[in-house]
């Protein structure tokens, strides 16, 4: 962790006061501005003594002083990468802080993604006020539209800079936030000052020093309905198996949370913790003697699971993302043929969520979050912070520098608590070797 930066960059002095009206006296009934010097440590349990050099996170909020006068600041907004629960939370979330709490009154939406941002598209902007995202906070999807993979930086900056854009609010996942990263350092390369937000949206979970993503618990929800629909199938035909394949490419958060929701599940596999099929120990063998004690069971795989047991595949996405066999159909088929080998057919029932998931509204308690980030990010670019993502961290909300955010990707920790309780719900084995 010695490597980690923890500080984050600003554009130059805040010398305007906040238009807020805060506080910096407790107990006033009037919320207060967050000092500059005010932190939240990283990494708040050790297991000998505390070190000296504790590293730690500012912590967001509205600042006393602001660098941008806000009758003269043009905001843009961009989404990108799939879909997730609450990116219109967030986008509306920003706009009325923007035009309500600061009074900035030229924000427009890029659409489509980075592309949007490149004239080479031709994809016109939208001009958003508080009237024109009035109700998209209750539609799910993206009301600015997305798309997956880099677009050239450079030609990127030159239309930020021909648009007078002073801040641009980037919603997406690692790629989007790469992406972010390139601008910012394309913008100190021109010594443009312009600040560059993230907001942190990805629906594994997967992003590392940020505790929670929005859009996850919602589709936590959404995966568990999924998950008891598989469970009255298993149980609605003599030896049935209900299998569900849910979204993590890298992560299997989303697997192990839903499953723990559920608590009718009899296997859980995810991309951290390999598994073959065949033997004494292996996955086949542990099924048949579910069925055997209890005639049906229900099997939940992350999506990036199991890659090493099927074909690869030789190629990737627009977003560079080596593309993964389909784990869920091929983890049927061969349940299928394991048990008519056996002459002790099965009755299975296969259920894909995913799109379903992606595609829904977020649930109050994301509703409420989205809210918060959207706040929090721009209390952050008024103050001329720049280069940095907003996340969550011990309960707190921090500033948290992009190239942080990206130096690794947030999995499951088998040794840990979550998956722990993962397989004391659901009795598999520790590993299927």
């Amino acid at each position: 962790m010695d490597d980690i930066l923890t500080q984050v960059n600003r554009l130059g002095v805040c010398s305007d006061p906040s238009p807020l009206r805060l506080s910096l006296i407790n107990d006033d009934l009037i919320p207060n501005y967050v000092s500059e010097n005010t932190r939240v440590i990283i990494n708040d349990v050790f297991e000998n003594s505390v070190p000296d050099n504790i590293k730690s996170f500012e912590v967001a909020g509205p600042r006393e002083n602001i660098y941008f006068d806000p009758s003269k600041t043009r905001a843009a907004i961009v989404t990108c990468g799939g879909l997730c629960p609450g990116i219109n939370n967030v986008v509306k979330s920003i706009v009325t802080e923007l035009s309500r709490g600061y009074g900035v009154r030229s924000i427009i939406g890029f659409r489509y993604g980075y592309a949007g941002i490149v004239p080479d598209y031709g994809h016109d902007v939208i001009e958003l006020t508080d009237q024109v995202v009035k109700d998209w906070d209750i539609k799910g999807g993206s009301m600015l539209g997305s798309s997956r993979g880099p677009q050239e930086t450079s030609k990127m900056m030159d239309a930020l800079e021909r648009m007078n854009i002073n801040i641009l609010f980037t919603i997406g996942g690692d790629g989007t936030l790469r992406g972010a990263l390139a601008l910012y350092k394309e913008a100190q390369k021109r010594n443009y000052r312009i600040s560059i937000i993230g907001v942190p949206k990805t629906i594994d979970n997967d992003i590392d020093f940020i505790t929670k993503t929005f859009g996850f618990e919602t589709a936590v929800a959404k995966a568990e309905e999924a998950i008891q629909s598989a469970l009255v199938e298993s149980e609605g035909a003599p030896r049935g198996v209900g299998l569900v394949k849910l979204m993590g490419r890298h992560s299997g958060y989303i697997a192990a949370h839903a499953s723990l929701a559920n608590g009718n599940v009899d296997a859980v596999l995810i991309p951290e913790s390999p598994f073959i099929m065949e033997g004494e120990n292996g996955f086949l063998s542990y099924i048949e003697k579910k069925l055997a004690s209890q005639g049906r069971a229900v099997i939940v795989v992350a999506e990036g699971a199991g890659q090493d047991l099927l074909s690869e595949v030789n190629s990737t996405d627009a977003s560079g993302n080596k593309k993964l066999s389909d784990i869920g159909i091929w983890l049927g088929d061969q349940l299928l043929a394991h048990f008519n080998k056996k002459a002790t057919k099965i009755n299975l029932k296969y259920i894909d969520p995913s799109y379903i998931i992606r595609a829904t509204k977020a649930s109050p308690t994301d509703a409420i979050f989205c809210r918060r980030l959207g706040e929090n990010a721009v209390h952050a670019a008024m103050a001329g912070k720049t280069g940095m993502v907003v996340g969550l961290w011990n309960e707190t909300f921090t500033h948290v520098a992009l190239e942080t955010a990206v130096s690794s990707r947030k999995v499951v920790d088998t040794d840990e608590a979550l998956w722990r309780s993962v397989l004391q719900m659901t009795t598999q084995p520790p590993t299927f070797v």
